[in-house]
């Protein structure tokens, strides 16, 4: 196949629409008395098998990413025989994800003996299905929402929350009091970071005027005779806007730099300390889920979801755009756990309250006045002052009392 036919089926309608297609003719073999619940069950499988498999590259190419960026082997002896010479070498390690999953099958269950057992059985399934859930309203492309709901963000935010009570059922169930103090730090984190997540996600709403993921998704697409597309990044307040989500977001995964509860020269492994084998797996899965459909969120409300940045690359398949966007927010997510330092917990509250929160509420205002201004150059200006002298100030009211200096290294001899 040439490359203008490649282009030319890349381009076809029918590739854009593929998986909706086939997902019809699926349904379609199936009596119509269960036609509905065979759709769901589809929707629900590709879900999970799709972010199955990305959950499982993504542990792989995070350690080898984050062993490049420390200077040292990530994973590179599990995999496939014919991967340990010739030009496929670099894959080796690439069935680490594998192996780490039989381990976590075979290994032993152990629950301490006074343990609430039941509640420390639920406590990681509570973790799963909720992000499950909020996956079910995210645009993957164009006609590929599992579940349209004309309040797909107030969905999205309301099932998300059910992760922080999972988080303290498996704190309180240990019976430990480091598990408990990891529950406790987590929980913090999470309904401090949580405020101001929702409300910079709400710049989008007040813009566009609706809480549907879809219509955020379309109204952000080039308009006939634009080149350039209505990416809610592209402006002042969404560029501010994503920059405060993405913030919030890596708060709430647990992600490094805010890693606290599972800040391991502390209080070990945080609240899953008393969790071994596969239910530690599901936490672990949990998180990165999570992340993902963080990320899915972000890719929605800011980078236009599945539309292309310029209308002349429309011809790549709405899905391709998403998932393209989803792995690059995940490479950047790698990237900040390798280069950035844990802050402390006195920091990551201060930075929450005093910084993110005042930014996130000053930001709605910012979004009022692009509206009301037109968008246009004056808009721009003012918007951008708005926004970035507030930046400043709150940023030297954050720092004036840490009495930071220079920092001297010193190398063994």
């Amino acid at each position: 196949m040439d490359s203008t036919t490649f282009f030319a089926n890349l381009a076809a309608p029918g590739f854009d629409q593929l998986f909706v297609t086939l997902k019809a003719l699926l349904v379609s073999a199936f009596p119509e008395v269960i036609q509905p619940l065979v759709s769901i069950v589809l929707s629900i499988s590709a879900i999970i098998a799709v972010f199955g498999l990305l959950f499982a590259i993504t542990t792989v190419v995070e350690r080898k990413g984050l062993g490049r960026i420390q200077n040292r082997p990530g994973p590179n002896r599990v995999g496939l025989p014919w991967f340990h010479v010739g030009p496929l070498s670099h894959l080796n390690g690439f069935g680490q994800w594998l192996a780490d999953g039989i381990k976590t099958l075979i290994k032993e269950d152990i629950v301490p003996r006074s343990a609430d057992k039941v509640i420390h059985f639920l406590a990681p399934l509570s973790l799963v299905v909720p992000v499950l859930l909020a996956f079910s309203v995210l645009p993957f492309g164009r006609n590929m929402t599992p579940i349209e709901l004309d309040a797909g963000l107030l969905f999205f935010f309301a099932v998300g929350a059910g992760t922080e009570l999972s988080v303290f059922m498996a704190g309180w169930s240990s019976r430990n009091k480091y598990s408990l103090l990891g529950a406790m730090r987590a929980l913090a984190q999470m309904l401090s970071y949580e405020i101001p997540l929702i409300l910079s996600a709400l710049t989008a709403v007040m813009l566009v005027g609706t809480l549907s993921l879809n219509d955020i998704v379309v109204a952000q697409e080039a308009k006939p005779g634009q080149w350039l597309a209505n990416w809610h990044v592209f402006t002042p307040w969404g560029f501010a806007g994503f920059i405060l989500f993405l913030i919030a977001a890596t708060a709430e995964s647990n992600r490094s730099p805010f890693d606290i509860p599972e800040g391991e020269s502390e209080i070990i492994a945080g609240y899953y300390i008393e969790y071994s084998g596969f239910k530690f797996a599901i936490f672990f899965l949990g998180e990165y889920f999570g992340l993902f459909a963080m990320s899915g969120l972000a890719i929605t409300l800011f980078l236009g979801g599945w539309t292309a940045p310029i209308a002349f690359l429309s011809f790549i398949p709405s899905w391709m755009w998403f998932f393209g966007k989803l792995f690059a927010l995940i490479a950047l997510f790698i990237w900040l756990r390798g280069t950035l330092p844990r802050v402390r917990m006195d920091q990551l509250m201060n930075f929450a309250w005093k910084f993110m929160l005042p930014l996130a509420l000053i930001n709605l205002v910012n979004v009022a006045v692009w509206h009301y201004t037109g968008g246009g150059m004056v808009s721009w200006v003012v918007c951008t002052l708005i926004i970035g002298i507030p930046y400043l100030l709150l940023g030297r009211t954050l720092f004036a009392g840490q009495k930071l200096g220079p920092r001297t290294y010193r190398y063994a001899s």
